[in-house]
């Protein structure tokens, strides 16, 4: 979890680089990156034993997540540069069969890229998610603290409370995404991160504004008693987890890793919007909660990435609130409370039973 605020911008060239980002390229407020880790460190200070900025704690983890997310997205980058890549859009014209059709061969893995514009407002949205959280700090944690102090069970601060909170936030997670792609308003926060029609290591960074709208998800955990440190921790690890899945550069792994953890390739389909891989895979680290509750499939057909209907934007606010502009419309426009609340609460694309009926 990244806990300073800036600004990151390419250097001036082209829309598109078959080569992608490189370590000169990225600017934070005007500073190269190959001394951002120097600058980023000397904004701190130390008070206690824990670093903070802004008065909020930060750790190591944090310390080092820029310049390893930095590294190696210009990894990434040269690896795909040496292989064949696909066209941006080169499946919107495809038939059902092309991209669902379960009984043909399996496609090879053929990667799409990087383009500037898009990593540019990944990285945008990035800034905006940690501003965000950074503001959103201390309601979210006193929340915690309140439903801790009326804990039912105290697991505490133990050897294996670490443990458990990560299997906790694991299981928690599985719900939270799921119920963002199931309820029409926690939809239009998690949007963001599907609205790229790519998918590299900057789609990881590509995080929403409204995260607070879920943060009730994970209170289970405060209420058994797990110490909100640990509850911390496990969010964070969680996190950083998924940032490597976010590749085209690694293929499938062996069997028995595919079969438990969330992996590149089970993650893949996450984010396709071919008919059979809408919401699917779910998990945060590990798959098994999509195996045992029926949301599980694996990547066969090439995936098309993105939206069923695409945003077409790299502007940072159309990215982060254009579904909450079109709830808004369609709230305003539909007749009856229940139809409203519909617009809102219901899943993604549901319409009121006449215009169900006129479509």
């Amino acid at each position: 979890m990244l806990m300073s605020i800036g600004r990151v911008e390419p250097s001036p060239g082209p829309a598109t680089s078959p080569v992608g980002p490189s370590l000169r390229e990225f600017r934070w407020n005007g500073t190269p990156a190959v001394t951002i880790r120097q600058n980023f460190t000397s904004r701190f200070r130390h008070t206690g034993g824990v670093k903070q900025v802004n008065g909020r704690p930060i750790d190591t983890v944090d310390l080092v997540s820029l310049p390893l997310f930095v590294g190696t997205m210009v990894w990434e980058s040269r690896v795909l540069s040496r292989r064949d890549r696909r066209e941006e859009g080169d499946l919107d014209d495809a038939t059902r069969d092309e991209l669902a059709d379960p009984t043909l061969p399996a496609d090879p893995l053929v990667p799409v890229g990087y383009e500037r514009r898009d990593t540019k407002a990944s990285l945008t949205m990035l800034l905006g998610n940690v501003a965000v959280n950074l503001a959103m700090a201390g309601a979210v944690g006193a929340m915690s603290r309140l439903v801790f102090t009326r804990r039912i069970a105290n697991i505490g601060a133990s050897k294996w409370s670490l443990p458990i909170a990560m299997v906790a936030w694991d299981f928690l997670y599985y719900w939270d995404h799921r119920w963002m792609h199931e309820i029409r308003l926690l939809w239009a926060n998690h949007v963001t991160h599907h609205s790229s029609e790519r998918y590299n290591l900057s789609t990881a960074l590509r995080q929403p504004w409204s995260g607070f709208l879920t943060a009730w998800v994970f209170l289970p955990m405060p209420l058994f008693g797990i110490p909100a440190h640990h509850v911390a921790k496990a969010g964070q690890l969680n996190l950083l987890y998924q940032y490597w899945i976010h590749t085209e550069a690694i293929d499938k792994l062996p069997r028995p890793i595919e079969a438990v953890m969330n992996t590149p390739s089970h993650h893949r389909v996450h984010h396709g919007a071919n008919p059979h891989y809408l919401d699917k895979n779910y998990g945060g680290i590990l798959i098994i909660w999509d195996k045992i509750f029926g949301t599980f499939e694996p990547e066969v057909r090439r995936i098309k990435y993105g939206l069923t209907k695409n945003i077409d934007t790299f502007n940072p606010m159309g990215i982060g609130y254009h579904e909450f502009v079109d709830i808004a419309r369609d709230v305003r426009h539909a007749r009856g409370w229940r139809n409203k609340l519909g617009h809102i609460f219901r899943r993604p694309g549901w319409q009121p039973p006449q215009l169900q009926e006129t479509t």
